[in-house]
């Protein structure tokens, strides 16, 4: 009897074990990684989710929670960002902390799960080109389709998605007619099902989550993320583009290289760098510029101008190749070029510089009486002399002044062979002669 209850009780024990063992001990031993997504939405913020989905499979994360508060940013990084989040085997939840616009919102219906704090808002997905005008059809077409995609791979009505970028869906129920893009607060989000419920606080989602008792790790940005994710952002590209060749430009009206040479270099560098770290750009890119460089360089000690055309050109296609949008790089191209040309114009007519480079391929030395040179012996000694026609002058003939032959003109017309005449002009090797009236020749 006694080992009958001795088993029993440690029977009894085992289950309770059993029982309460697997809470907390998967509570302890789950791992959730918290992402921020902040500001605008670029290729460098690719980047830094890339590194933080990779950090997460590595660690065997039970989930990665991506606390969104973004106003939106480039089409093309969201459709990368989206990819990048359907494709990983992890549980994907957005905690919408504030506003998910946009391409904001474009994340977070590509993620498993939303959760959005009160007075938070998800929307207004409308695609618009540089200028802040409405993109074409064939961009609107596609964004349409991305986002009733998005909502529908995660089981959401599609409808919300497209009226969030197509603003001729009528739904006015959600204050959104017709004329108006979409964008629905916390609680229309949970009324819709866009939202799984509304919290206050991180602390309130891992609540709801189950995972309060985790191991929670926030993955920061890193330093050159931070600076990747500035240097790609679309205003400040052609800005360091402008501040590059402004750079290189005021030191071709300089002797030697100085300072403005190194602050354009040090501009392009930044721009390859911020690129490269975002994975836009390869080191094949890299070693194009740096020729490019290095024929400019060479140009300041060669001739003739090619090496420095040729180094331009280089520049250019790496500039191209750097780039994730070929149009609003060649918009950043020729913004940089017009600050260029108009620092150019100030150089030449403000402060009266010549460029050195043009010095090298245009011929600016002359021969004038200056330096010595005398192109033709002007004879201003026959003015006023006298002498005869030695043939007719037509207007153009020879004259004898004294014992000498000279090939003249004659100031007026026809001029016989013999007529007296006299010498009015001398123009270099142009003497010019007039006819004496009346006057009897000795011969």
């Amino acid at each position: 009897m006694y080992a009958r209850r001795t088993i029993t009780a440690f029977s009894l024990l085992f289950a309770l074990l059993l029982l309460g063992s697997p809470f907390h001990g998967k509570a302890n031993n789950e791992k959730v990684l918290i992402v921020p997504i902040e500001d605008t939405v670029e290729k460098g913020l690719y980047a830094f989710l890339s590194r933080a989905v990779q950090t997460a499979e590595e660690e065997n994360a039970s989930a990665i929670i991506f606390e969104i508060n973004t106003p939106g940013g480039a089409v093309d990084a969201a459709g990368e960002i989206g990819r990048l989040l359907t494709s990983t085997n992890l549980k994907t939840i957005s905690f919408v902390n504030k506003q998910a616009l946009s391409a904001g919102a474009y994340i977070a219906l590509n993620t498993d799960e939303i959760y959005m704090v009160p007075g938070s808002t998800m929307g207004s997905a409308a695609i618009i080109d540089q200028q802040g005008n409405t993109a074409g059809k064939k961009a609107e077409s596609y964004w349409f389709a991305a986002m009733q995609s998005a909502a529908s791979q995660t089981g959401r009505d599609p409808i919300y998605a497209l009226a969030m970028a197509d603003e001729s869906v009528d739904l006015p129920n959600l204050g959104a007619p017709k004329g108006k893009l979409l964008t629905l607060t916390a609680e229309q989000a949970e009324e819709v099902g866009y939202s799984e419920g509304t919290v206050d606080s991180r602390a309130d989602l891992l609540k709801v989550l189950g995972f309060e008792g985790a191991n929670i790790q926030t993955v920061d940005e890193s330093f050159a993320e931070k600076v990747a994710r500035f240097i790609t952002h679309p205003v400040v590209i052609p800005i360091l583009l402008s501040i590059g060749s402004l750079g290189l430009v005021l030191e071709l009206y300089s002797p030697g290289f100085g300072i403005p040479g190194f602050m354009g270099l040090a501009s392009l560098l930044l721009f390859f760098y911020g690129h490269m770290v975002a994975g836009l750009a390869g080191y094949e890119t890299l070693v194009l510029f740096v020729i490019g460089i290095g024929l400019i360089i060479a140009e300041f000690f060669l001739p003739g101008g090619i090496a420095g055309i040729a180094g331009i050109a280089a520049i250019l296609g790496s500039l191209f190749l750097a780039a994730d949008n070929v149009a609003h790089m060649g918009m950043s191209i020729l913004i940089a070029m017009g600050v260029s040309i108009l620092a150019s114009i100030l150089m030449i007519k403000v402060f009266g510089k010549k460029m050195k480079f043009f010095r090298k391929i245009i011929l600016t030395d002359s021969t004038n009486t200056e330096k010595g040179y005398i192109s033709n012996k002007s004879r201003l000694e026959l003015i006023g002399l006298e002498g005869y026609a030695l043939t007719a002058l037509r207007p153009s003939g020879t004259v004898v002044i004294g014992d000498e032959r000279i090939d003249v003109v004659s100031e007026g017309g026809f001029i016989l062979k013999g007529a007296k005449v006299k010498v009015v002009k001398a123009e270099g090797s142009r003497i010019v002669v007039r006819e004496i009236y009346n006057l009897d020749l000795d011969k």
